[in-house]
């Protein structure tokens, strides 16, 4: 069964972005292409532990396993050496993209403690939008008494919007919490 935000985009959605863009063809509309999290863990070379324990939550959160990243470059600032684990992230696409998303607009945003909506400055010129949530214990599969240390994840949906308007209204049509 498809996910439901999948769904609702090729059924109305989508209509309404060539609608209001004025699209020649259904091809042009604008569709979402991978949703990323990274979380990024200055001490997880020398504390194994911990990634292994972000890894977990980061798998449990997703439903799609995780992978370590690695330092590219050494940094003496940073005491990180060149191949040194740094943190960890996940791709998701497809369907899993779409529940993921679900899950994050209607369950884990509205546990965010004040939360007034995202940033609406916050997409690049290139159709991707980028935020932080500071706590992962927001989501509903993360059990707040087996975590060791609270850590913000960096979530990045990618669009093969052309413009900052044209991912603006999509994710406003998947009503994705934005501030005025």
């Amino acid at each position: 069964m498809a996910a439901r935000l999948k769904v609702e985009y090729d059924k109305t959605i989508k209509k309404k972005l060539i609608d209001r863009f004025k699209y020649k063809s259904a091809m042009q509309a604008p569709k979402l292409e991978k949703i990323v999290l990274n979380v990024g863990m200055g001490d997880a070379h020398s504390n194994q532990n911990a990634l292994n324990a972000t890894i977990e939550e980061l798998t449990r959160i997703t439903g799609q396993r995780a992978v370590k990243t690695v330092a590219k470059k050494s940094v003496a600032n940073f005491k990180i050496r060149e191949g040194y684990d740094v943190g960890c992230r996940v791709t998701l696409r497809g369907d899993v993209m779409y529940e993921f998303l679900d899950r994050l607009i209607n369950i884990a945003l509205p546990r965010v403690r004040d939360f007034k909506g995202l940033s609406p400055k916050s997409f690049d010129n290139f159709g991707n939008y980028n935020f932080s949530v500071k706590e992962q214990i927001i989501f509903p599969e993360i059990n707040f008494d087996k975590v060791d240390k609270i850590h913000g994840i960096n979530i990045t949906i990618v669009s093969n919007a052309k413009s900052r308007e044209e991912v603006k209204a999509l994710l406003d049509e998947f009503k994705m919490p934005f501030r005025d």
